[in-house]
Formats: C-alpha cells, structure tokens, sequence
C-alpha cells in the first residue's frame, strides 16, 4: 500500500490491536536508525502487522503508534528475538524515558477530502 505523506492510514476493520509507544531519547543515537530500520523490516513481515503511524513534537516527544490484528501477531512482535535485543539497547543507551500503551480498537474510520 503506497501511503500519501500527509494522511493517515487508513482505518481497519476492528476490533484489532494498538501498541502506542512515546519516548524521549536521550543523546546517544550510535546504531538507532540502522536498528530501527531493521525494526521496521522485521515487523512488516509480521502477518498480522496493518502499520504503523509516527509523529514527534518539537520538544523531543516521539509517538508511534503501531496496528495488529490479534493478539498473537502482537505476542510474535514483542517476542521476536532481534526486537527484544533492540529494546535491551534503547533501555541501556538510546532512551531516556517510554511509555508502552496496547488497546483493542473498537471503533475505526476515517476521511479523506477530495476536493
């Protein structure tokens, strides 16, 4: 799915899953965005991964908010060997502080203007 820059993804049809995640990092960055490349090719190949939506604010405040459809395509991502090495070392180097959020969905739409 080719996504436009500036809309959100599309809504899903729920109830599914979603896993929102707020940081600060702190200044050590050494391997965050090759890790957090490797993050996202690992989690697209989940089969319950819908996407996943990122914003940060000025003040260093990042959010991202990622969609499964079940449980278990959640329980695989929090499992899976290579994330759980990559959350030790953003606890150890790359964050100074998290938030870890998971919900079921219960109600989903969306609007795009056309005009």
């Amino acid at each position: 799915m080719t996504l436009h820059p500036r809309r959100p993804l599309p809504a899903f049809e729920p109830p599914y899953l979603m896993a929102v995640f707020s940081s600060v990092r702190g200044a050590d960055e050494t391997g965050y965005a090759d890790t957090l490349d490797r993050m996202n090719e690992i989690v697209a190949a989940n089969p319950g991964f819908l996407g996943q939506e990122s914003a940060g604010t000025p003040g260093g405040l990042g959010i991202t908010v990622a969609y499964f459809r079940d449980h278990a395509s959640l329980a695989r991502w929090r499992q899976d060997a290579e994330h759980q090495a990559a959350m030790e070392q953003g606890r150890a180097h790359w964050y100074d502080s998290y938030t870890l959020h998971v919900a079921t969905v219960e109600r989903s739409h969306g609007f795009v203007h056309h005009g």
